[in-house]
């Protein structure tokens, strides 16, 4: 009996500017795979023929505007035995590009997945950015909204931990005031922009300092690293007694109110339970 093809998905991550970038096994994949869905279909024509080859699969748009409509449907020719590429404009797909999706509905489903690492925009800024790698988070794009843009760097004031965030160009200027506001002025940062590319360029300096830079043109793909807080007093969950008070008289229950706030203030649930009950 003829042994079964298996089919699989791989996500490649492709050049973010330096073409010599690709790799080895990105140009193997490109040439052999039955199937490439691609961010930009003529992107990834143009990207083969700088880089001296053809494509012979098959070529799926797939994008962040029919992402959800197509995973059944290559999620339908995976199982049939071909081998699917899956690549974005630039950098790993998945990461604030198409894919996340695609790989969560084939996790659940038993359909292999693997990947093809390679250049990232993120790591790049954030191993230029001369400040902390140890521990990091990566941010993706500001809400657009003055408001909800306020709203979630709100929530982000006390992470210690440092920030990756991608920018327009056009919105990098009340980006970084909003993050000097939000952060306070004296929070150092850096900005990348056109990575790996001929006019590649790492602004470092505290997001004043950027933001005063900014009220100029700037061009390219950016990239904003911000450094993390600093580390205050350690938090205590007795400080926090009087906000789960207030939920409980809003009517929640003590349990959910204790947990609520433990996670918002990062403090032990039991403890911060326990304070409840003594200051009754």
């Amino acid at each position: 009996m003829e042994n079964q093809k298996t089919g699989r998905i791989v996500l490649a991550a492709t050049p973010i500017g330096n073409l010599g970038d690709a790799s080895p096994r990105l140009i193997e994949l490109m040439t052999t795979a039955d199937i490439v869905a691609a961010e930009d279909t003529r992107r990834l024509i143009h990207l083969a023929q700088a880089l001296g080859i053809r494509v012979p699969g098959r070529l799926i748009s797939y994008h962040e505007h029919n992402e959800v409509a197509r995973i059944s449907e290559l999620l339908d020719l995976v199982r049939a035995g071909n081998t699917l590429l899956v690549v974005s404009d630039a950098g790993m797909p998945a990461v604030s590009d198409p894919g996340f999706r695609l790989v969560q509905a084939a996790v659940a489903e038993g359909v292999d997945v693997t990947a093809v690492p390679g250049p990232s925009a993120v790591l790049t800024a954030l191993a230029l950015s001369g400040l902390p790698t140890d521990r990091f988070t990566f941010e993706g794009f500001l809400p657009r909204k003055a408001g909800d843009r306020a709203s979630r760097l709100a929530d982000l004031a006390a992470e210690q931990r440092t920030m990756v965030f991608f920018e327009a160009p056009h919105r990098l200027e009340p980006m970084l005031r909003a993050l000097a506001d939000a952060f306070g002025p004296d929070r150092p940062a850096a900005v990348a922009r056109e990575l790996t590319k001929l006019h590649e360029e790492v602004r470092r300096g505290t997001l004043m300092e950027l933001l005063q830079w900014a009220e100029g043109e700037v061009r390219g793909e950016i990239a904003v690293v911000v450094g993390g807080a600093p580390e205050g007093e350690p938090a205590r969950a007795v400080d926090h007694v009087a906000r789960v008070r207030e939920l409980v008289d809003g009517g929640l229950r003590l349990k959910d109110a204790v947990a609520a706030v433990a996670e918002q203030e990062r403090v032990s649930k039991r403890e911060l339970y326990a304070a409840v009950l003594e200051a009754r």
